[in-house]
């Protein structure tokens, strides 16, 4: 399976190129900084360059050829400002859906945030966290009511860099902010691409008691192949 990783240098894109490369798929990580290919070749990932806030749909679609699935991993960073939010978590989300479309990859996966299902107004929080949440918000309506591409949105809860436990916390109503890790995150992803149960679905994700592969079943995860044959 080739996967395209929009923001292919973040801590999760990385894992997740990892867990993909051990598993004999093929990850391809975009990355803004050539300075990053380096990181990424280190994770068996493929970088490519290319600036998803400068970038057009055509070609961004370009650089998707040939791949089965693209994630949506990236993200505008702790120390930006409002306006990068809005760039990066909200318009690259739909930049790479537009791109995902028109080379006539179906299967998106978006990494989001908690708190983007009820974000607050502008009038109510215009801090950049509420920038954030709103930006998140507006990313998961626009690819979530595309009828050209197969959608999982996922929501983690507070990230660690702790070590995979492998066991999660998954499920479509809400799940407590509570912690998870980033390897457990980039596992999730792999998990979700491989259940076309879970197309469609909206999903939240934190560290608890259920090993991952029974927490997919339980959505129906398990109940047909892999779309991709990975």
């Amino acid at each position: 399976m080739r996967v395209v990783i929009a923001g292919g240098h973040g801590k999760i894109a990385l894992l997740l190129a990892e867990q993909l490369a051990e598993r004999g798929d093929s990850p391809v990580a975009l990355v803004r900084n050539p300075d990053h290919a380096d990181d990424v070749r280190a994770a068996g990932a493929e970088p490519v360059t290319v600036d998803l806030e400068t970038s057009s749909a055509e070609e961004l679609a370009k650089e998707l050829a040939g791949a089965d699935a693209v994630v949506f991993a990236a993200g505008a960073g702790p120390n930006s400002g409002a306006e990068r939010k809005r760039s990066v978590d909200r318009d690259a989300a739909l930049l790479l859906a537009d791109a995902a479309a028109r080379a006539g990859v179906r299967r998106y996966v978006q990494v989001s945030a908690m708190g983007a299902a009820n974000p607050p107004s502008e009038a109510d929080d215009d801090s950049v966290w509420g920038v954030y949440l709103r930006a998140k918000g507006e990313a998961e309506q626009g690819v979530r009511e595309r009828d050209d591409l197969d959608v999982t949105i996922l929501r983690p809860g507070r990230l660690t860099d702790e070590p995979a436990t492998g066991r999660v916390h998954l499920a479509e109503e809400p799940v407590g902010h509570e912690e998870v890790t980033r390897a457990d995150v980039a596992t999730t992803v792999i998990a979700l691409l491989d259940a076309p149960a879970t197309i469609g679905r909206t999903l939240e994700l934190v560290n608890g008691t259920v090993p991952l592969g029974t927490a997919v079943d339980e959505l129906g995860g398990a109940t047909g192949p892999s779309v991709h044959g990975g």
